[in-house]
């Protein structure tokens, strides 16, 4: 009996983890000030991931790991380019919408169908 809970108990972790989340698509939000102006990225399947409305801000990877969404791209500007790797906790998500947080900073998504 002790083994079954066991079991039982560590397959919720496992589910409770966030590592089973399907959160591929394309995921946009409003540009700060610019409401009318959509950013974000796709994350597509085997874990590339690229960039929507940022020239300058380039994701290239991402993958899921104890709930957590980690982005990994580059920022290209003023003739130097620097690797940068961004880690949110997916606070919610659904078929439209992705909510994440980095501490008290929290970024709100949608599903985007028409995105280029």
């Amino acid at each position: 009996m002790k083994k079954v809970l066991f079991l039982v108990f560590g397959l919720f972790l496992s589910a409770c983890s966030g590592d089973d989340l399907n959160i591929e698509g394309k995921w946009v939000e409003p540009v700060p000030n610019m409401p009318e102006i959509k950013q974000g990225f796709d994350l597509e399947q085997g874990g590339k991931a690229t960039s929507i409305g940022m020239a300058t801000l380039q994701y290239n990877g991402w993958e899921v790991k104890d709930g957590v969404l980690i982005l990994k791209g580059k920022s290209i500007g003023n003739h130097q380019i620097i690797e940068f790797t961004e880690k949110y906790e997916i606070a919610s998500v659904d078929e439209n919408k992705l909510v994440l947080k980095n501490g008290d900073y929290v970024r709100e998504f949608i599903k985007c169908t028409d995105c280029e």
